[in-house]
């Protein structure tokens, strides 16, 4: 190295680590263990008796649980590497999860959920010693609900589809409480909007009516009105959709779905450029939901657990889910769910952890700090467009030439008509600079989509970084197609193929199934787990 330092590449040089790591499991070494834990003093031991001997009979197990066995120091070393061997949002620029926001969660968040009173409750304990938990659901319910605008909130619902599938229950109990359960059974969404709503609503029976934008890229309204009729149950759209086009039209969309006696559904998903800007209630909407660990800071997970705030008018406040939070003199008090409630949709009061990351993300911020966040998720947002753009081969369909909210699907199909490389293509080589990249929901109805969402957390130079892997990505595409074609090359992995990924046949998604799959094992415990509780083994 010569001095001085010459000034970083961007894109920066990138090598993933690889360590070739067993699994945990096949690290297991008998006897080893990671705590030496006391032995019971005989005196203890004479007192209790064999505790395990009260225990019925089906209930004991006839051989240990197959865990693996191995020492503090080993397992911290495989998890590290493993940690290593990941892209994520504390090592890279994480804003190629569109739909999915990706935002920094404050650590001091994560030291607020550690301390012993809160690791230490149960969800059944006494409300008379969990004061203080209870009055963090009951303000962060309120504050969601200052938020959205609406009149009562749950926090029962234990992830973003989640919450979807809780407002799909409320909608339909309202109808059936109305005499309308029968009548009303089919849900108009749009096809840009989070598919969950679709989804949930067809798992609990609706027809799904699916709208298309207009000619200028905007949900159809008149395509809506065409739709809606004495069977609408309700309208269920996400606002700014999954192209980040927000529907200047909402208000006559939930007017027009009113006037037929169906309900207004939001689907808050996308809410990181909205906060303090617009509200569900003041356009109307009956029922919304809120994803605490996207909007409000609160860890993604990777698919769970997630959280999420149902936000409800007054007239579905009877239906929402779960126990509720009441004060009363000056106390809170648990009440289990009414008549009208769909029920429990979570153990307890849903995902603690995450209620208290939101409650603390919001007060940390305020008002103004969350209006303030949403201006800069927009602003980042249509810089990094304006820098896409500017990539030869890549454009941003429907609304052309409009500004976006808080997220961009962007298209290459100009660039893929160019060279044959696609969207996937494209992404997978992105990992070689250390840049995780989305491409859109199946079917893609964007050609060659690609979908980024920046947020609020990013800086200028991050944004800078990633556009220039992306451009330099792109043109690798027209000088050296196999390059791309051929990536990852500086991966923990190299290219892997659907094939197993679509094989229900090959799949095994624990240790445990890849064992008994591959090699016909059937662990001792697993028997015991089989057979039914009073049963005797046979």
């Amino acid at each position: 190295m010569s001095l001085p330092i010459a000034p970083k590449n961007s894109p920066r040089r990138f090598q993933q680590a690889s360590w070739d790591e067993p699994i945990v499991f096949e690290l297991s070494t008998p006897g080893e263990r990671g705590i030496a834990i006391i032995p019971v003093e005989p005196a203890v031991r004479a007192a209790v008796g064999d505790v395990v001997a009260a225990l019925p009979e089906g209930m004991r197990r006839p051989a240990a649980p197959a865990l693996p066995e191995i020492a503090q120091m080993r397992v911290l070393k495989h998890y590290l590497r493993l940690s290593q061997e990941n892209l994520g949002s504390d090592l890279n620029v994480d804003i190629g999860q569109g739909t999915c926001t990706i935002k920094y969660s404050p650590k001091i968040n994560d030291q607020l959920i550690e301390v012993p009173q809160l690791r230490a409750l149960h969800p059944a304990q006494d409300p008379a010693d969990t004061q203080g938990a209870l009055e963090m659901i009951w303000r962060l319910e309120r504050l969601m609900a200052e938020i959205s605008g609406m009149d009562s909130v749950s926090l029962a619902s234990p992830g973003g589809s989640a919450g979807i599938w809780t407002n799909v229950a409320m909608i339909r109990a309202y109808h059936e409480s109305r005499g309308e359960g029968e009548q009303r059974d089919e849900i108009i969404t749009t096809i840009f909007s989070h598919p969950s709503n679709a989804a949930a609503a067809k798992v609990a029976g609706y027809k799904i009516i699916t709208v298309y934008p207009d000619a200028d890229g905007y949900p159809d309204l008149a395509a809506l009105k065409a739709a809606l009729s004495e069977r609408t149950a309700a309208i269920m759209v996400t606002n700014p959709e999954d192209t980040g086009i927000y529907n200047p039209a909402i208000k006559e969309w939930v007017d027009a779905a009113h006037a037929v006696g169906a309900l207004a559904s939001y689907d808050q998903a996308n809410a990181a450029g909205i906060l303090g800007i617009t509200r569900a209630r003041d356009a109307g909407f009956d029922v919304c939901q809120f994803n605490l660990h996207k909007t409000f800071a609160a860890p993604h997970g990777s698919g769970g657990p997630g959280a999420a705030a149902n936000a409800v008018s007054a007239a579905l406040a009877p239906f929402l889910p779960g126990q509720r939070v009441e004060q009363v003199d000056g106390r809170f008090v648990v009440r289990e769910p009414g008549a009208l409630s769909i029920g429990h949709v979570a153990p307890a009061h849903g995902v603690i952890l995450h209620v208290v990351r939101a409650y603390a993300w919001i007060m940390s911020l305020g008002a103004e700090g969350m209006l303030t966040a949403s201006q800069i998720a927009v602003l980042n947002n249509n810089y990094l467009m304006k820098k896409v753009l500017e990539i030869p081969g890549a454009s941003a369909p429907y609304a052309v030439g409009r500004r976006r909210i808080e997220q961009v699907r962007y298209s290459w199909q100009e660039l893929f008509e160019d060279t044959g490389i696609s969207s996937e293509e494209i992404g997978i080589r992105m990992a070689d600079y250390g840049f995780h990249y989305w491409t859109s929901h199946h079917p893609y109805i964007v050609p060659q989509p690609f979908t980024l969402e920046p947020t609020e957390c990013y800086s200028k130079a991050e944004l800078d970084e990633y556009v220039a892997a992306l451009a330099q990505v792109a043109q690798e595409a027209r000088d050296n197609p196999e390059l791309v074609r051929t990536a990852p090359h500086n991966q923990t992995v190299h290219h892997t193929h659907h094939d197993d990924l679509d094989d229900p046949e090959r799949w095994a998604i624990t240790w445990r199934a890849y064992r008994r799959k591959y090699f016909g094992e059937i662990p001792a415990d697993a028997v015991a787990q089989r057979t039914p509780v009073g049963a005797a083994a046979s």
